[in-house]
């Protein structure tokens, strides 16, 4: 009898432990509370995030996956160098809009800690984070609308293939000359 009691008590106890976890327990402990460290390190290198799927995902190679891939996609030393040349001006673009990003999330975070927000605050803050996160991400997809003017037909496909997108529905892409 003991041992059935005992059992219960403990599966009570792991139900209600288990009921008091949330998705975003242990994040009260980051110091900006909207971006994990992972993030806040992308930001600050320039990395896309995600945030140049719709392109990447529709036929729109990234620099740096073409950089990537350059000897399997045979790239000429020009294509290289116009593709590094895309990279480098990428980074330099995004790291700034990711480093104010940041600012921008720590400064809300900050107001809501020290209870000092308030609607209009609130609003100011969010439209300011907002236009800097489609600056960002407009930083990353142009690049892939330029990256795909430098690679040919044949590279493309090949890109698709070795990046798993080949399916029996080729992604569309229009080449714009």
């Amino acid at each position: 009898m003991k041992a059935i009691t005992a059992a219960i008590g403990i599966l009570a106890f792991a139900s209600t432990a288990a009921l008091a976890q949330t998705p975003y327990a242990g994040m009260q402990t980051r110091s900006i509370k909207a971006l994990s460290a992972q993030q806040i390190d992308d930001l600050k290198a320039g990395r896309g995030m995600g945030l140049a799927l719709a392109a990447e995902l529709n036929g729109y190679p990234g620099p740096l996956h073409v950089l990537e891939l350059s000897d399997r996609l045979a790239l000429s030393a020009e294509q290289k160098l116009r593709i590094q040349k895309l990279f480098d001006a990428m980074k330099a673009e995004a790291t700034p809009i990711g480093a104010r990003l940041i600012e921008q999330e720590g400064a809300l975070d900050r107001q809501f800690a020290g209870r000092s927000i308030t609607s209009d605050a609130l609003q100011d803050a969010t439209m300011k984070i907002g236009l800097t996160q489609a600056e960002l991400r407009n930083a990353h997809l142009k690049y892939h609308l330029e990256t795909a003017q430098i690679l040919s037909p044949e590279q493309m496909k090949q890109y698709a293939d070795l990046r798993g997108y080949t399916s029996d529905t080729p992604a569309r892409h229009h080449r714009m000359h």
